[in-house]
């Protein structure tokens, strides 16, 4: 590995963190030793880079930095091809518009080698019809909520048909092959609570920003679940 591309790696490994990771584990991480990892911290620091912490504290890096396009290696074209065909094809037609977008985008500054290669990326996303939106619910209006921390008024059936009243916190929502569900924390039951999205009869968005920080609500779920965090 030449040592811009073990810049770029540790570069990488740091944006992985969201909170100071010690010199040691980032050192195991990058798979150099631990006076090589302070030396490529002083270099990328010295170039620019927003690293802050020092030995003992660990390092973190700040929101914003950002490394031109030019910079992804081919397994990261092929990850980002992919992911953008799998919401192409399954989701919403304003998010599926907006994965063809954003591909376009980074397509367009790519160099050129490196944009054949994302126009003939032979991974492919396999046969599936997008979930016909038979609900109540428009997607786009509750990643509005989830993205303003607004609740959400429901009328929501279960699997008899049965309706009631929810007033909900939502804070996430699942893609799956078949249905998409809304994580929320739902005010009658007290509780977190999944409600998938072709069950919901109809949906307002309250402007009423719910009481606790999205991300608060989204580590307490995980917990909740036994589902991990990201690094």
């Amino acid at each position: 590995m030449s040592r811009s591309e073990r810049l770029l790696d540790l570069v990488q490994v740091l944006r992985r963190h969201r909170r100071p990771v010690s010199g040691r584990k980032l050192a195991e991480e990058t798979g150099v030793s631990i006076r090589t990892l302070y030396r490529d911290i002083a270099t990328l620091q010295g170039q620019g880079a927003p690293i802050e912490g020092e030995p003992g504290l660990g390092y973190v890096l700040k929101p914003g930095f950002m490394l031109p396009p030019l910079m992804f290696d081919e397994d990261e074209i092929e990850a980002l091809v992919l992911g953008s065909r799998w919401v192409a094809g399954r989701a919403d037609d304003r998010l599926a518009g907006a994965a063809r977008n954003a591909m376009a985008k980074i397509v367009a500054v790519l160099p050129a080698d490196l944009r054949e290669k994302a126009d003939a990326s032979a991974l492919l996303v396999g046969p599936g019809a997008r979930i016909a939106d038979t609900s109540g619910v428009d997607l786009v209006l509750v990643r509005k909520a989830i993205r303003s921390e607004r609740k959400l008024a429901l009328t929501y059936q279960d699997g008899k048909a049965a309706a009631s009243q929810r007033l909900i916190w939502p804070f996430a929502l699942g893609f799956f092959d078949h249905v998409r569900v809304v994580v929320a924390w739902c005010e009658l039951r007290n509780d977190f609570r999944h409600f998938r999205a072709d069950r919901i009869a109809q949906a307002e968005l309250v402007d009423i920003r719910y009481p606790r920080r999205r991300q608060a609500l989204l580590k307490q779920w995980r917990e909740h679940e036994g589902i991990p965090s990201p690094a």
